[in-house]
């Protein structure tokens, strides 16, 4: 199935949800936990290959992805039609039960190693994060490491040079619905953070602990 890229996304008119990385996200107020469960059984034969549901005392969580998204002329995890077709669907079963949905609320977390040699230390990572050499470049045409049953975050590689100095390897790069952007950077910041780096925004801003810890507040800008 054809991947589709934010535009395409954009235009389908999905009010209740995000694209975050590659997945649409929405979250729903639902007042207690048994009103969660009842909504996903209103939600009926949604086909649980595309769908992933986290259920809290008073939200639900969705993504939607495929598994077969074709880039490159290889099968990747991303958003097709068919998670277009499905989220206006579950749009119309959360209206028809009086949920509401907290996009400014969604947040996704993604760890981030920079690194010159990926392909080398992927293994050890997919290993010890998951229990397995599989995820290591599963659902990508690169050696991210993504646990199929989505235990861990997804661990991504940021080619960088090759350097013996210490310095930060890793950092976290939390995802935000674009309109909740300019209100969390202001909120780190308000928190002691300052801004490093700003020349790759809206996609995505550095900021920094008073340690000179760094980590991203990434929006989807493809």
């Amino acid at each position: 199935m054809d991947m589709l890229m934010l535009e395409q996304v954009t235009k389908a008119g999905l009010a209740d949800w995000r694209k975050m990385g590659q997945g649409l996200h929405a979250r729903y107020r639902t007042g207690d936990f048994q009103a969660g469960v009842r909504f996903l059984a209103a939600l009926g034969d949604v086909p649980t290959d595309h769908v992933r549901a986290t259920i809290g005392d008073n939200w639900i969580d969705l993504k939607l992805i495929s598994q077969d998204a074709v880039h490159q002329d290889q099968a990747v995890e991303w958003v097709t039609q068919t998670d277009v077709d499905l989220a206006h669907r579950i749009t119309g079963v959360a209206a028809s039960l009086g949920l509401v949905a907290d996009p400014a609320s969604i947040t996704v977390l993604e760890l981030a190693l920079d690194t010159a040699r990926a392909k080398e230390i992927a293994p050890m990572w997919a290993a010890l994060l998951t229990g397995s050499t599989e995820a290591q470049g599963r659902g990508t045409i690169g050696d991210d490491v993504r646990d199929l049953t989505a235990r861990v975050p997804i661990l991504w590689f940021q080619e960088t040079d090759q350097h013996d100095t210490p310095r930060q390897r890793f950092h976290l790069d939390v995802w935000v619905a674009p309109e909740e952007r300019e209100a969390r950077i202001a909120a780190a910041v308000a928190a002691g953070g300052v801004i490093v780096d700003d020349s790759q925004a809206p996609g995505f801003v550095v900021l920094a602990d008073a340690d000179g810890n760094k980590a991203c507040v990434c929006i989807a800008t493809y």
